[in-house]
């Protein structure tokens, strides 16, 4: 992970800097994640933040399937990396702007449904492979949902792999503010965090507090239901390498 402070603008890039893996979130990267995320709580220099990703094929591809994360025996009890890999998770108030630069699935919507708004480039896909895999789709499916309507949220979701939402498709039902060339995604997720770290900082914060309060008693509500759908409808580990060993790579783009 890379992370860049401007002091003149306030404004801190980071970066998740594993292009080699799409990247895929591993345990290290996720430390990172939120030892960054509870460092900004603390830095005065920082007013917003840019989250994006190495290289132009993806933003985010969700946890790398190279990473085992140990579970307890308990179907009650789910052990999941990605719920304090966001900003919101470890109580940072300030605005983050995500600039998706490719494919953001499965996982990486942990990051963006704690980002206040989206810009995508024109290239940018959304997918979300769980059910393809034999996996529900719980903690990311809730978490756009507060973002996307409910129809387009039950489509991603059910359809796996078979399809992709496109950058056009994504801004068109309010999953991104704004579609920008490739070459342009950066500054201009970079100009927009300036002008949120130009105002007041406390007024900003407030406001970011304000919007999330709107929504959190039903989020919090749905996300405790997530482990036990979790629990009962996984396939086991050996079942889902074998469907993803057999998946299609074609796919629709709409």
């Amino acid at each position: 992970m890379r992370v860049r402070r401007d002091e003149a603008t306030g404004v801190a890039v980071l970066t998740l800097d594993r292009p080699e893996r799409h990247n895929a979130l591993d345990l290290d990267l996720v430390g990172q994640l939120r030892a960054a995320w509870r460092e900004f709580r603390y830095d005065d220099g920082v007013r917003a933040v840019v989250l994006t990703g190495a290289g132009e094929r993806a933003f985010c591809t969700g946890v790398d399937r190279a990473v085992r994360v140990e579970q307890p025996g308990s179907p009650y009890s789910l052990d999941d990396p990605l719920l304090t890999v966001g900003p919101k998770a470890n109580d940072l108030w300030k605005p983050v702007v995500a600039a998706v630069n490719g494919m953001a699935c499965g996982g990486a919507f942990y990051l963006l449904g704690e980002a206040e708004f989206v810009l995508a480039a024109e290239h940018a896909t959304f997918f979300d492979p769980h059910t393809t895999y034999g996996m529900v789709s719980a903690y990311e499916t809730v978490l756009m949902a507060q973002r996307m309507p409910f129809g387009e949220v039950a489509r991603m979701a059910l359809m796996g792999t078979a399809e992709r939402v496109s950058a056009r498709r994504a801004y068109e039902v309010g999953l991104v503010s704004e579609v920008c060339p490739g070459g342009e995604l950066l500054p201009a997720a970079t100009r927009a965090a300036a002008v949120l770290a130009s105002f007041p900082t406390e007024a900003v914060q407030g406001t970011v507090r304000a919007l999330w309060a709107a929504k959190e008693a039903t989020r919090t509500q749905a996300l405790a239901q997530a482990p036990h759908l979790i629990a009962l409808g996984n396939a086991g580990p050996g079942r889902q390498a074998e469907l993803f060993a057999g998946r299609q790579r074609e796919f629709r783009l709409r």
